[in-house]
Formats: structure tokens, C-alpha cells, sequence
């Protein structure tokens, strides 16, 4: 495909790779501001899962984060080394009971900051009208 100057067009834009894009930069984004505060993005999702499903066991775990049980034990026990949550039932055999205790609450919400202020570089009213209208576009399907 050429346009009237005999020069290549440049290939239609496909939406999977756009938001892929997308997604590494806000991932990117994310994992600098969430530095700081020793978190990463996985770990975030699992302060966040932990903290919206009080009582959470290690299979619901990890059907929420697509990952294995195996997997989240390792995971968990490393925010109870630091911590940001606890085991209400750790013992070997019985059911687990997950939450986070009062430190993973304040690293949560220090987390929850730290996004605000992704959100606000790459989608508020500074950000390139695209992005604002993607992110507007985002906010309203998950709204309905």
C-alpha cells in the first residue's frame, strides 16, 4: 500500500497492540512511583486482594491473581516477613485466613496515592488528550 507520493502508509494501527503499549508504560509507571515503598505491581494486587476480601484464603488468592497456590503461599509469606499481613490460621492442614494488619493498611493506602498520581500524569488534565479520552472511555465502561 502506497499513498499518491509512491511512499509506504503506515500500517493500520491494531487496538490489541496499542493498549499492550499502553499497558507496559502504565505498568512502568506504576512500578517507579510504587517503588519507593518497596512495593511491586504483583504485590500490590495482592495487598489489594487481601484488603477488598477480608478472610481471603490461598485458593481464592490465587484464582484473584491468575497464579498458582503454590506460587501465593511464596508471595504471602513474604508480606508476612515484612509485616503487612498475617495468617490467622497458619497451621499446617488447616484452612488459612489472610488480612493485613495495620502496617500493610498504611502501605495500602500510601500505594493508593501512588496511583492517584499515575493516574492524574497519564490521564488527567496535563496528560495528551488521547490518553485523557482513553482513560475516560476506561472509567466509563467499568462504571455501567
Amino acid at each position: 500500500m502506497t499513498d499518491r507520493n509512491d511512499r509506504p502508509r503506515p500500517p493500520v494501527t491494531s487496538t490489541s497492540i496499542v493498549v499492550l503499549a499502553l499497558a507496559r508504560r502504565i505498568e512502568n509507571e506504576l512500578g517507579a512511583a510504587l517503588a519507593p515503598l518497596d512495593l511491586t505491581v504483583g504485590r500490590l494486587g495482592l495487598l489489594g486482594h487481601i484488603a477488598g476480601v477480608p478472610g481471603v484464603s490461598f485458593s481464592e488468592l490465587a484464582r484473584m491473581s491468575g497464579t498458582t497456590v503454590q506460587s501465593v503461599h511464596g508471595a504471602v509469606k513474604a508480606l508476612v516477613g515484612a509485616g503487612l499481613v498475617r495468617d490467622l490460621n497458619a497451621r499446617p492442614g488447616s484452612a488459612s485466613t489472610i488480612e493485613l494488619t495495620p502496617e500493610g493498611t498504611r502501605l495500602l493506602d500510601q500505594a493508593r496515592q501512588a496511583i492517584a498520581e499515575v493516574d492524574e500524569r497519564l490521564f488527567g488534565e496535563a496528560a495528551d488528550p488521547v490518553q485523557q479520552r482513553l482513560g475516560a472511555a476506561v472509567r466509563a465502561a467499568f462504571l455501567s
